[in-house]
């Protein structure tokens, strides 16, 4: 892969922002004309630097009162059981985002729901009953202060 130099960066940085941005208010944007925009911001898609578009959705739209933090701990640290609860993770749609972390805890899960009673259901019927799932300790969000916009360009 290519270092990235400044165009390559405002590309970037205008998609992250508005991936349906026309290919004329980027060029203008960002001081190319059309075709050689056109020409980068294919080469970044093929060089992996942008792996899709979608659309932010909105959470109140949604009725999505409740947004949780869950530390997943096993007692047993198994390879195995390890990818059977990744592999479940990804068919649930409650879970925003799943992560691998170091520390007390084998898993950290984001989760969106409508209310703390569907939360505890889930808990329950779901969260709980994963392969492997021996604990789990939960943080409610009392307030979003910054919300996901991509990831920085270093």
């Amino acid at each position: 892969m290519k270092d990235l130099d400044k165009i390559d960066r405002a590309i970037l940085a205008a998609v992250r922002q508005d991936g349906r941005i026309p290919i004329a208010k980027l060029a203008e944007r960002i001081g190319l004309s059309e075709t050689p925009c056109a020409r980068r911001l294919k080469q970044l898609e093929n060089a992996g630097y942008i792996e899709g578009y979608r659309a932010v959705l909105s959470r109140k739209a949604l009725d999505i009162g409740v947004i949780a933090f869950a530390q997943i701990r096993f007692n047993i640290h198994d390879r195995a059981l390890s990818d059977r609860f990744e592999r479940e993770i990804q068919g649930l749609e409650r879970i925003v985002s799943c992560h691998n972390i170091s520390g007390s805890a084998d898993y950290l899960v984001q989760i969106a729901v409508r209310d703390l009673d569907e939360y505890g259901t889930f808990m329950r019927d779901v969260i709980r009953t994963l392969p492997g799932v021996t604990s789990v300790e939960s943080m409610l969000s009392l307030r979003e202060i910054k919300r996901d916009s991509g990831f920085p360009l270093l």
